[in-house]
């Protein structure tokens, strides 16, 4: 059986009320929910949240809610516990029908720009490959190379956030966004994953840990998570693009 977690909390700093900030003339939670809706493999679709507003547009969609806990909705709680809960709650929910998830489908609610050709992209890589821990939607944004990423030091002064040597002889280095070749990055638009990856989070690759190790990419394009205003017009332009 294929079930797909959607989480999303009641509280942002970043950008508060954005779980439910209308874009395009849907709430942004709304977009990951018609998104797995639309994905006939998904059996059952449950939405973890402290949100009453979330838990109303969830029912729109026919999901069942889970009551995420206090401690699971704070700024420090992560992602991955929240997960993590909820498949305990799962798993207790369909032994008690004799029954067990295959693959997980981990959305976010402020994770917009997934369509259901990729959710059932990554179900079948992963289907296909017995080996294979997780299938996650990736984005190339060359331009945020770490070659390219600086912090801000005690002295003020702008410093590499990694080391040069880290990518070879730093004088064959240049100010070409491609010179590293692509840079993919994990956009979080959803997670395919066996089951066992959240029984042993210790294992998984950080920074997200509930992707396993042996990770295989579902090519996406300007895809994101939105943490600030500013993003929604990158999101609307996405699902423009994309035919929403």
């Amino acid at each position: 059986m294929i079930v797909a977690i959607l989480i999303g909390r009641e509280g942002s700093s970043g950008y508060p009320g954005k779980n439910v900030t209308p874009l395009l003339g849907r709430p942004l939670v709304a977009w990951p929910l018609a998104a797995a809706q639309a994905v006939a493999e998904i059996e059952r679709l449950y939405v973890s949240t402290d949100s009453p507003r979330i838990k109303e547009i969830a029912a729109e969609y026919n999901a069942r809610i889970i009551d995420r806990p206090a401690h699971l909705c704070t700024k420090a709680a992560l992602g991955e516990d929240a997960y993590r809960h909820a498949h305990g709650l799962i798993r207790e929910e369909l032994a008690a029908e004799g029954r067990e998830p295959e693959l997980y489908v981990l959305l976010m609610a402020n994770a917009p720009t997934i369509s259901p050709d990729q959710l059932r992209q990554g179900i079948s890589a992963l289907r296909a490959d017995p080996g294979a821990d997780s299938a996650v939607t990736v984005s190339c944004y060359n331009m945020w190379s770490p070659l390219r990423a600086r912090k801000i030091g005690d002295d003020g002064f702008l410093h590499p956030f990694v080391p040069f040597e880290t990518f070879g002889d730093p004088r064959t280095l240049n100010c070409d966004r491609d010179s590293q070749g692509d840079v993919w990055f994990a956009d979080m638009g959803a997670s395919i994953i066996r089951p066992r990856m959240l029984d042993h989070l210790e294992d998984g690759l950080l920074p997200q840990k509930w992707m396993g190790r042996k990770i295989l990419p579902i090519r996406n394009e300007a895809g994101l998570d939105v943490d600030y205003a500013w993003q929604m017009a990158q999101a609307e332009f996405w699902l423009k693009q994309h035919g929403s």
